[in-house]
């Protein structure tokens, strides 16, 4: 099973050291775990898809320390970029830009843009300038599995696939990062805890939200062997093995005996009367706050994948702010 690395300088320096040299190790950042190479080692990154079982045509992240080491990637030129960065990195923001020549194909499907990210995680960011180099890092689990937020949800997955995983701790936000396709049009390819609104009001003009890879197969408008612009845009993503089954507020479904049933909070006054004595309710927030349950909503989908049941059924988060997030993920949990 994989080593788990601690917070020390010791340990940091020696991540560093592995990433640099073309070992994978596991990361934290303040979204979900990373399972992270050094970005201009095709050999290594090519063991990140190997390891996650990720199909090649699914771009990866990388995740950098500064803006100076992003342009090392990357055009940076377009004043969006300044106004994004300024608002909101580090943090959890991934900008699709135009790639530069020493970024290898592998990294980007192809595509003549990169995805990059300036993330927040204090051990993250340790470790990459410990490293000197850019990590790509994709999330620390098995292609299209729920997403980890802490170090066992890596071990428990990948750890027989993997050597080293850092521990740092339960990840803030709980979803993956917000990505932007930066141009004079941008374009939302992925919510996250930095909403469109955010984005709007830093910008100045109207982002457009960008449908997902298989939706524009199902339009006929790509190819199912089309590499993607971003990662997270598959139609069925973030699963847990136990079936998904999704109802809106107020809308309370007939569950199945053996099946799970999870609210956005804690039940109260009828609802909680109507399932006294059912063990297998659960719920994401004591008060419905959208930032407890985006980060609660891998780990309690992860934990009840583990607890024999035979479907999960989650109510929706409130389409608005995070909850837009929430939802993304928690459909592409529930597709077919």
């Amino acid at each position: 099973m994989a080593e788990i690395l601690t917070a020390s300088e010791a340990d940091i320096v020696r991540a560093g050291t592995l990433l640099r040299e073309g070992d994978l190790v596991a990361v934290p950042t303040e979204t979900v775990y990373g399972l992270a190479a050094n970005a201009f080692c095709e050999a290594s990154v090519r063991r990140i898809f190997s390891a996650k079982g990720r199909p090649f045509i699914d771009p990866l992240i990388v995740h950098v320390h500064s803006l100076a080491q992003a342009e090392t990637l990357a055009d940076i030129s377009h004043p969006f970029v300044k106004k994004l960065a300024e608002a909101f990195l580090p943090g959890p923001l991934t900008l699709i830009l135009p790639k530069k020549e020493c970024v290898p194909a592998i990294v980007t499907a192809g595509e003549p843009t990169v995805a990059v990210r300036m993330p927040a995680h204090p051990l993250m960011r340790r470790v990459l300038l410990s490293a000197g180099v850019p990590l790509a890092a994709p999330s620390a689990n098995p292609f299209g599995y729920v997403s980890p937020t802490t170090a066992q949800h890596v071990q428990d997955s990948l750890g027989e696939r993997i050597s080293w995983i850092l521990d740092g701790g339960a990840c803030a936000c709980g979803v993956e990062s917000t990505i932007v396709l930066v141009a004079d049009k941008p374009r939302l390819l992925r919510p996250g805890v930095i909403t469109r609104e955010d984005l709007e009001r830093v910008l100045g003009v109207p982002v457009e939200a960008e449908k997902g890879h298989l939706e524009k197969i199902a339009d006929g408008e790509k190819s199912s062997d089309s590499a993607q612009l971003a990662p997270g845009m598959l139609k069925k993503h973030y699963s847990p093995r136990v079936p998904v089954r999704l109802f809106e507020n107020g809308a309370l479904p007939e569950i199945p005996e053996k099946a799970a049933i999870v609210f956005q909070t804690r039940p109260r006054g009828e609802l909680a009367r109507r399932y006294a004595g059912h063990a297998q309710v659960f719920w994401l927030s004591e008060n419905g706050a959208q930032e407890e349950v985006a980060r609660s909503v891998f780990a309690l989908l992860r934990r009840l994948d583990n607890a024999a049941f035979s479907s999960i059924f989650i109510e929706k988060s409130p389409e608005k702010g995070i909850g837009v997030a929430v939802n993304d993920r928690l459909s592409r949990a529930a597709a077919k």
